[in-house]
């Protein structure tokens, strides 16, 4: 009886086993057939990226130039160190070791190196090259090294709010650096990859070169652009201020050879910087100018063959408009005044005067015909047009307000600009800031007449006297013709009313005024001590001025040489 039995426990073992191998064999035959029949697909892509890999070749960024060619932007290699947690064999030795050499803090490296959820992390975006190669002669299993560019503002402060910045990822994102970024930027290249089974590289097929970005040159000049933010910060510790804006104009060709706000920033710490300090004040924000808009009111009447620069009048010393009464600075008796006059000493209620015989239609006008309340189209983003109400929206009051600066908002550069159309015989030229880029012509701005060449001369002789005998006196160079208007303007507060303790006090100048080669503005925010422009802003232009005029084409032939030259 065991004898027979022994044989059948054996067969039906080996039944059992061989059925187990059919089932086995259909499980991996249904296993293949699913794998080649339904992921086949995803399984190849796989595969092909384990043989081959696309990679982006970054272009390097166009330099940014001032007009003289020095640099203001550059590109500066770097070396991005990543790793792979799934390919690290001792997070914490391998972290102490990337740690130490490139000084990060071991333990949260040690931390991301140890999470294999990932397969990959950066270690260091844009290291130090030198120390990167350090690090890479360690082999580090898991760690890779690829180069990539770093934006860097060799100048630090220098222009920092015209140039801007660009990010970590190398796009501009503020200030010109914004603007000109397809131009900058260039066009990244590709390349594949051919690896072995492990992994490692064996070949490179290029299918696209990388281009580089071009290269861009400002109408800047980096001296006469460093001494006016030198001024501005002297003025801004002088008088408490809050902040101050320079432009320096060429008013032949519209190029802004200067454009400053203070206090400014070192671009390479822009992710540290307080945001409204990296704004372009003279570009962006607005403010009434005062006094300074007189010019306008003086322009128009004169063009409108209304008065001539000697026409009297005589004037109070205050005036009644609507709902208003309006005086002039300082109190005065009745006085008879020309329009010289009135321009030189700043008389409120002699521009307003002017601004009634000229009538409200004219006036509104002539503020569309010098360009505010809309942008003068400078080459920088984000340009305000300030605000200049529709002559509709104009109340009984509007016609007493807007000659004398109320009522009307401007930004630096508007106001610098209309004044050099003054300087440049009446021509108004659009400003702008880049003089040309990679190896194309220079800009040839677009230009317009605002006044006639007679009006212009006019105003000119008028604004010489602001300097000469009126409020502008500070203003002076020696050795030089000023022509210039001082500016001193009440800020609105929360509530709508004029502060009487808030003020911009500015002042915009040409010089030489015989010949014209530069238009200067000057505003400060808010200074303490003193309010007038002719105290604040005018020593300012003076400073500014007399640098420029020594430096520029190894110095200005002086047109008043009877005055001293030093003081």
């Amino acid at each position: 009886m065991s004898r027979v039995a022994g044989p059948r426990v054996a067969n039906r073992r080996i039944r059992l086993l061989l059925a187990s191998f059919v089932l086995l064999f259909g499980i991996a035959f249904l296993r293949a057939a699913w794998l080649q029949g339904v992921r086949a697909g995803s399984y190849g892509s796989l595969a092909a990226s384990q043989h081959s890999e696309d990679v982006t070749l970054p272009a390097a960024r166009g330099t940014i130039y001032d007009r003289g060619g020095l640099q203001l932007a550059i590109g500066e290699q770097t070396t991005t160190v990543y790793a792979d947690p799934l390919q690290v064999r001792d997070p914490n030795r391998e972290a102490a070791v990337a740690a130490r050499i490139l000084r990060l803090d071991p333990v949260a490296l040690a931390a991301e190196l140890g999470d294999r959820t990932h397969g990959f992390v950066y270690v260091e975006r844009k290291a130090d090259p030198v120390r990167a190669e350090r690090l890479r002669k360690r082999h580090l299993p898991g760690f890779g090294f690829y180069p990539e560019e770093q934006r860097f503002y060799p100048q630090g402060s220098l222009a920092s709010q015209v140039l801007g910045y660009a990010g970590v990822d190398n796009h501009g994102l503020a200030g010109l650096e914004l603007s000109l970024d397809k131009v900058l930027a260039g066009r990244p290249g590709r390349e594949r990859l051919v690896k072995d089974a492990s992994g490692q590289a064996i070949d490179t097929i290029q299918s696209q070169a990388e281009r580089d970005g071009t290269d861009v040159y400002l109408t800047l000049d980096h001296t006469i652009q460093a001494n006016a933010q030198t001024v501005l910060k002297q003025t801004i510790t002088r008088w408490h201020a809050k902040s101050a804006t320079a432009v320096v104009l060429d008013p032949r060709s519209g190029a802004v050879l200067a454009m400053a706000t203070a206090p400014g920033f070192n671009a390479n710490a822009y992710g540290q910087v307080w945001h409204p300090l990296q704004r372009n004040r003279a570009v962006t924000d607005t403010y009434e100018p005062g006094s300074t808009f007189k010019l306008v009111t003086v322009a128009g009447a004169l063009s409108e063959h209304l008065v001539t620069p000697s026409t009297s009048f005589i004037l109070p010393y205050s005036i009644h408009v609507a709902d208003r009464i309006i005086h002039d600075a300082e109190p005065r008796g009745t006085e008879t005044m020309t329009v010289a006059q009135i321009l030189a000493r700043s008389s409120n209620v002699g521009a307003i005067t002017l601004a009634e015989r000229l009538g409200q239609h004219a006036l509104a006008g002539w503020i569309s015909r010098f360009g505010f309340g809309r942008r003068t189209g400078i080459d920088f983003p984000g340009e305000s047009p300030g605000i200049a109400l529709p002559e509709k929206d104009w109340s009984g009051s509007t016609i007493g307000n807007v000659p004398i600066g109320q009522g009307i908002s401007v930004t630096p550069v508007q106001l610098a600009s209309a004044y050099a159309a003054i300087a440049n015989r009446g021509v108004w030229i659009r400003p702008h800031l880049i003089d040309h880029i990679g190896d194309g012509a220079s800009v040839h701005a677009a230009r317009r007449r605002i006044v006639s060449r007679g009006v212009a001369r006019q105003l000119l002789l008028m604004l010489k006297n602001v300097v000469l005998d009126g409020t502008g006196a500070l203003a002076a160079v020696p050795g030089y013709e000023v022509a210039g208007k001082t500016g001193t303007a009440s800020k609105v507060d929360s509530d709508g009313t004029y502060s009487k303790s808030r003020y911009v006090a500015s002042f915009v100048g040409v010089v030489p005024a015989s010949r014209p080669r530069l238009v200067i503005l000057v505003s400060v925010d808010e200074p303490r001590g003193a309010i007038w422009g002719g105290v604040v802003a005018a020593p300012a232009f003076s400073q500014i001025a007399k640098f420029d005029l020594q430096y520029l084409d190894g110095g200005i032939t002086p047109d008043a040489p009877s005055t001293t030259l030093t003081r």
